[in-house]
């Protein structure tokens, strides 16, 4: 890791503040990256703040949030953002045979047009810095305007976490593996 994780008892106030608010948050915990981002407090209020709304409140639910953070971490081969998430997309009822596509860089193979449209969104978005007209309506025929602002949202804040990971290169846990290659 390029920058030590703070110790609680190293924070000034902004910095306890700012990992005190994540923690009493709907996570209950200090997510990596956080972590990383105490080290300018009041990004991490920010972000963590936006963060907590992306991952428990969009109206996308679960499964599909998983999916655009999946795409996300692939995207930028964030082992850790992988890791984490893939066990949250399988919790959220995601097919296993997609996850392992998208891992493997594979279409994935959807049976609802809704998943798909997301999919194809958001590896779009990320792959050619763009959406076509018809990715676009597809996603707000699924989700409404709401869920295509939001998979951008989930997009754009997981490209955040993926950079951040990437960047200060955070581990995975003690004896665990990155299936990403």
């Amino acid at each position: 890791m390029r920058l030590p994780i703070l110790e609680p008892a190293s924070l000034d106030p902004a910095q306890r503040a700012a990992r005190d608010a994540a923690i009493a948050g709907k996570r209950g915990r200090m997510p990596p990256p956080a972590e990383m981002w105490l080290y300018s407090p009041e990004m991490a209020n920010r972000a963590q703040s936006l963060g907590e709304f992306i991952r428990f409140d969009t109206s996308l639910g679960a499964a599909m949030a998983e999916l655009a953070i999946l795409v996300t971490a692939r995207h930028w081969t964030s082992h850790y953002e992988w890791y984490a998430h893939r066990r949250l997309a399988l919790q959220a009822g995601l097919d296993p045979a997609i996850i392992d596509a998208i891992r493997d860089r594979r279409d994935p193979p959807f049976k609802e047009a809704g998943p798909r449209a997301i999919y194809e969104y958001a590896k779009a978005l990320h792959e050619t810095h763009g959406v076509t007209q018809a990715q676009h309506d597809a996603v707000v025929a699924a989700y409404g305007p709401r869920g295509v602002v939001e998979v951008v949202g989930v997009c754009g804040y997981y490209t955040l976490v993926s950079m951040t990971l990437n960047a200060f290169e955070v581990k995975l846990p003690e004896g665990e593996t990155s299936e990403l290659k």
